[in-house]
């Protein structure tokens, strides 16, 4: 981001967590309740982007060895006579996907427990920026009447 801005910028999706990343406007005179909301924020990030992008290089590794092993079992190969991919129909797919939610139902649960812990602590966070910046501008106001 340029050095005059002002806000948070949003960059394209990551390619491996498919997250878009945040770089975090940094206030000049930042208070430190501000800058542990910042750092929060990009913990939290840094959290989301590491369990995607590990949930999905799993995803994608067991999607290829399920679809080799069902293409095996059927005497195909990986490409057909064309050279296109081979596929498997829907039905197949649905037990692949069952599957790996199953085998996976504990790490999501860890997840989403981690994520809504830290989403609480920034809400609350913001609650007390909000508060501090509310009064402020109160005395402010108060001081210039």
């Amino acid at each position: 981001p340029p050095a005059h801005s002002r806000n948070d910028w949003i960059g394209p999706p990551d390619k491996h967590s498919n997250l878009r990343p945040v770089i975090f406007y940094v206030p000049p005179e930042e208070s430190p309740l501000e800058r542990r909301l910042r750092e929060a924020r990009q913990e939290a990030q840094a959290c989301d982007q590491r369990y995607w992008a590990r949930h999905n290089r799993a995803f994608s590794q067991e999607k290829e060895e399920f679809i080799y092993s069902r293409l095996k079992a059927k005497g195909l190969e990986m490409r057909d006579e064309t050279g296109q991919k081979a596929t498997l129909n829907a039905e197949e797919m649905a037990d692949f996907y069952k599957d790996f939610l199953s085998k996976n139902f504990r790490k999501h649960m860890q997840y989403n427990r981690d994520w809504y812990k830290r989403n609480f602590t920034i809400t609350f966070l913001m609650g007390q920026v909000a508060l501090v910046r509310a009064l402020r501008w109160l005395r402010w106001k108060k001081k210039n009447v």
